[in-house]
């Protein structure tokens, strides 16, 4: 393992353990057992290492997802996944990606398993993702009322976009309803 793959190991380690504030170079150094100016020898600075960070969350997320087969898994995973890594899904997440910092393709090997489901439909796959991080979001947040039934809200939610997703493929392709003038998408004449 190279010596920027130990910074970033114990970067998650403490970002996973104490939260955002730990993720300071006289600290990571301290962890290392080395002197912080050593540590820009292997990378630049802090944005550097929430960049790897964040590359890591969004490797390891589209590997957990990468098996799903139905939306209903792929929100379980996704949830498990974000709950079991809290502050390593925030830091991906509640703040700007570091795009330019990025190798290439790490989005879209995020976005791999959304686009598989969703037969390729982009807009589609970002609502399903809007949908399941604002639910992961709130659920780390302590937002729902005590008590609630969390997997009750991640069912009906799945099965929410399940039926909005089928009734609008039916209607795309002309299957079971009106597709005339005032039909939902039908154009008047005139």
């Amino acid at each position: 393992m190279s010596r920027r793959e130990q910074i970033i190991d114990v970067a998650q380690r403490l970002l996973e353990a104490e939260g955002p504030e730990s993720l300071t170079m006289r600290r990571l150094a301290d962890e290392l057992g080395i002197q912080a100016p050593s540590l820009y020898k292997h990378v630049s600075g802090k944005p550097e290492i929430e960049a790897a960070l964040q590359q890591r969350a969004l490797r390891r997320l589209a590997e957990a997802l990468a098996r799903t087969s139905d939306l209903a898994t792929l929100a379980a995973v996704y949830r498990r996944w974000a709950l079991a890594h809290p502050r390593l899904y925030e830091l991906s997440t509640r703040q700007p990606l570091a795009r330019d910092r990025l190798e290439p393709g790490v989005e879209t090997e995020a976005a791999a398993a959304l686009l598989r489901l969703t037969a390729g439909d982009l807009p589609t796959a970002r609502a399903i993702w809007g949908m399941a991080h604002g639910l992961v979001d709130l659920e780390l947040a302590g937002r729902f009322p005590p008590g609630a039934d969390l997997d009750a809200v991640w069912e009906r939610a799945v099965a929410t976009f399940a039926t909005a997703s089928a009734t609008r493929a039916r209607h795309a392709s002309g299957v079971g309803g009106r597709t005339g003038p005032g039909a939902p998408g039908g154009r008047a004449s005139g």
